[in-house]
């Protein structure tokens, strides 16, 4: 029983902490954030199997996750707020144009992650030319540019 309570509790212990890190680092993986997450990784094993490296302890543990993990996706299913609250809501950073720098500092996203998108996806060189930027709910960045007449 040890093991199945270890389990879900480093599930929700590592989902709240890949909500605080932010949608930006989950798309966009830098070095530091690889290697803190092969460190978390780590980690979170030594804390799930303590001494025990049976293939018994790794079968039990692995049950518990999926089975968290699909009830996590029913309650997500049957009730909005909570699936807001654990993926959150695309997040417009640039409107017409203009830069909404609060909003992008919450969400760790500079300029520089905006405008490579812009040019990554649509050619765009300028920010002028971006009707609206969103950082989407998996982190990506789409934007959506301004049409020929605007």
């Amino acid at each position: 029983m040890d093991l199945v309570i270890r389990a879900a509790f480093m599930y929700l212990f590592l989902l709240v902490i890949v909500r605080v890190i932010g949608k930006r680092t989950m798309a966009q993986t830098s070095t530091f954030d690889f290697v803190l997450l092969l460190t978390i990784s780590q980690v979170t094993e030594q804390a799930l199997v303590g001494m025990d490296y049976s293939l018994t302890g790794a079968t039990i543990l692995i049950i518990v996750f999926v089975t968290v993990n699909i009830v996590f996706s029913i309650i997500k299913q049957r009730f909005h707020f909570f699936s807001k609250m654990v993926e959150g809501t695309p997040l417009i950073l640039v409107d017409n144009g203009e830069p909404l720098p609060v909003r992008m500092r919450q969400s760790q996203v500079d300029l520089e992650d905006v405008m490579y998108a812009a040019r990554s996806i649509h050619g765009l060189e300028k920010l002028a030319q971006i009707k609206y930027a969103v950082l989407e709910k998996d982190g990506t960045i789409s934007i959506i540019p301004k049409s020929k007449e605007e």
